[in-house]
């Protein structure tokens, strides 16, 4: 089937300047001779405009020009068409396109667009929620909440809204259910990955993959904030070992271990984000992965 695309653009996502992004994605576009539409993205998420278009034009590829809030949204909408998703990143952390080794310039992402080859990729559920990426309570949503009040973002400024939080962050409450055991225990931070990282190569979750069926569980539990900080430097340079879900304990500083699906009580309403945007804050989230529910343009 000849490929015919739809761009869907974020205008105001992350840092760069998007000053010349539509006409280069208009001229390489027409130079690979593929039919195309170009729509900016909405800020409700709701992307059913676009049924009867992809229907109707018989489209082939949808193609996410911003960050992970942005790509989670148009993929949760427009899944359920036969279509492969492209990502230009766009955004301030883009960490499921750097989870997929989709390069960080447009250009280059560009190529994978054309040339790149669609692979079955996981995403998961949290209660009525899709999150293609990551998940979190904690601290790290916390830091997520302050970031969009942020009137210029970037890396320097999520690395000095980390710092602020960190000292002053106290352990939530929490009761998980898993396997059908029950974990009560206080931690800074509970992160549910499906890519590796956070963004900007900081990975939360070294051993995840986009495509294995499992979630990566990352939960920093009540310590010294010293020690917080070495467990956590340990986690992101790899050097934590995955437990098995039938033995997870309470009781280690850093617990990581993979699992297909859990429950989580939010005892002390902790603030909760889904890849990367805030989120309303929920008592309980009953979370599942979706096993290879899109198809994503990779190297």
């Amino acid at each position: 089937m000849p490929r015919k695309i739809i761009y869907i653009i974020n205008p105001i996502s992350g840092t760069r300047v998007k000053t010349g992004l539509e006409k280069m994605i208009v001229q390489k576009t027409n130079t690979a001779g593929i039919p195309f539409e170009i729509f900016p993205s909405v800020a409700s998420g709701d992307y059913s405009f676009l049924h009867p278009v992809i229907r109707e034009k018989k489209i082939t590829d949808v193609v996410i020009a911003g960050g992970d809030g942005t790509v989670s949204q148009v993929i949760n909408g427009l899944m359920q068409h036969d279509v492969n998703f492209g990502i230009i990143p766009c955004g301030s952390g883009n960490g499921l396109a750097f989870a997929a080794k989709i390069p960080r310039r447009p250009e280059r992402a560009l190529d994978i667009i054309f040339k790149g080859k669609a692979i079955a990729t996981d995403g998961f559920n949290i209660n009525e929620h899709f999150s293609c990426m990551l998940a979190g309570l904690g601290l790290d949503a916390k830091v997520a909440y302050d970031f969009t009040q942020q009137s210029t973002r970037g890396l320097k400024t999520y690395i000095r809204l980390v710092i602020r939080n960190f000292f002053s962050v106290k352990p939530f409450s929490f009761e998980i259910e898993l396997n059908k055991t029950k974990l009560e225990l206080d931690a800074f931070f509970i992160s549910i990955a499906n890519s590796n990282q956070f963004g900007n190569n900081f990975k939360i979750a070294p051993k995840a993959s986009l495509h294995d069926g499992l979630l990566d569980i990352v939960i920093a539990t009540r310590q010294t904030k010293i020690s917080f900080f070495l467990q956590t430097l340990r986690q992101i340079t790899g050097l934590v070992d995955l437990q098995s879900e039938t033995v997870v304990s309470k009781n280690k500083s850093l617990i990581y271990f993979q699992t297909k699906g859990l429950t989580i009580f939010n005892r002390s309403s902790a603030p909760f984000h889904i890849d990367g945007e805030p989120a309303e804050i929920p008592d309980k989230l009953k979370i599942g992965i979706r096993e290879k529910c899109f198809r994503l343009l990779q190297p």
